[in-house]
């Protein structure tokens, strides 16, 4: 595809302090746009990072018609750019283009997109131990439209942010037993705004209960664990890893597809099934339960140190050489090109 550049006359990365990148904290030089009209993809462009002018009347303003994506870039010992799993991002892009009515995004476009967006800001990825350069794949209506239906014009963007660590400690997490974030039939799958957005004021009140997340429950009865907000869950019960199974309500994690993947090929006993809220909390006081810990882009893998049930909060025991460690070290030294890519996950910058 032919990509239009136009590049900033002065960068912002001198003034980005590496020793405190924190998350998305500073946004590279550029951002790549593209528009979808008349059926198709085109005038797909280069710009310097900037606000952008809408319509008053644009349609995601006020029906929420945008979808998104998060995957990483890294830099190895020699300096070459790593991209993780782009592909797999991009399949799931247009699983949520699908259920919100809108356009697919090619798979080369969604990819080439990134790689030449990559080219233009290179010096962004950074080279500090646990670092990277997060990308963040949007779509979203543009039509200047008041009225409920699915919009025809619509505007792809990327836009990237340096990255340090997410967490900083092990999570202290709280099982949600009245609000929902999904149920079946709804977006959970999909990895849209609408989801994020009404797991705000739950979220709120949690964080000022001292927790940093929620265990989101089924919909219905509150019974099984499904997720928890920006991770897919992983329990360690009897010596087993555990799951939980997808749906149309929990999110096709790219991190919890890597993680599965690792398991099978490094021989770890892992069990795809519901695990319910009565096994988390009985297996945490007769001891069986060893070890919790969620995954996700942002923070690859998290630790989980407490689990908060009926206002009561239950220790998960700290474990040397734990699971989630070792997993998180496989995962590592594959983004960071320190260990063979057996999957074909990366794709190196060219």
């Amino acid at each position: 595809m032919k990509v239009n550049i136009l590049t900033t006359k002065k960068s912002k990365l001198s003034a980005v302090d590496l020793s405190n990148l924190g998350f998305c904290k500073y946004y590279s030089d550029h951002m790549f746009i593209a528009n979808y009209e008349g059926g198709e993809w085109k005038d797909f462009r280069i710009t310097p990072f900037e606000d952008m002018k809408l319509s008053p009347a644009c349609t995601t303003l006020h029906y929420g018609q945008t979808i998104f994506e998060g995957l990483k870039a890294y830099k190895n010992a020699d300096n070459e750019i790593l991209i993780f799993r782009a592909q797999k991002n991009a399949q799931r892009f247009n699983k949520s283009a699908d259920r919100m009515c809108m356009p697919s995004l090619p798979e080369d476009i969604f990819i080439n997109s990134i790689n030449e967006l990559l080219k233009v800001d290179i010096d962004w990825v950074p080279k500090e131990k646990d670092s990277s350069l997060y990308i963040r794949p949007f779509m979203f209506a543009q039509d200047p439209y008041i009225g409920i239906k699915p919009a025809e014009k619509y505007i792809f963007m990327i836009i990237c942010g340096m990255a340090g660590g997410y967490y900083s400690e092990p999570v202290n997490v709280k099982i949600e037993t009245k609000y929902t974030r999904a149920v079946s039939g709804g977006v959970g799958y999909a990895k849209t705004a609408a989801n994020y957005a009404a797991a705000l004021y739950p979220a709120v009140i949690s964080q000022g209960e001292g927790y940093h997340q929620l265990i989101w429950t089924d919909g219905i009865k509150h019974e099984y664990v499904e997720e928890s907000g920006t991770m897919n869950l992983f329990f360690v019960i009897d010596g087993k890893l555990l799951t939980p199974p997808l749906g149309d309500t929990v999110l096709d994690g790219v991190t919890r597809d890597s993680v599965i993947s690792l398991c099978e090929s490094l021989g770890i006993n892992l069990e795809i099934r519901k695990i319910s809220v009565k096994e988390i909390i009985s297996s945490i006081e007769d001891g069986s339960l060893t070890e919790a810990f969620g995954t996700g882009t942002a923070a690859t893998i998290a630790p989980i140190k407490m689990i908060g049930y009926k206002l009561k909060k239950y220790k998960i025991p700290e474990v040397p050489n734990s699971l989630a460690l070792k997993i998180l070290d496989k995962l590592n030294d594959i983004k960071y090109g320190l260990g063979e890519d057996i999957f074909n996950w990366v794709h190196k910058l060219m």
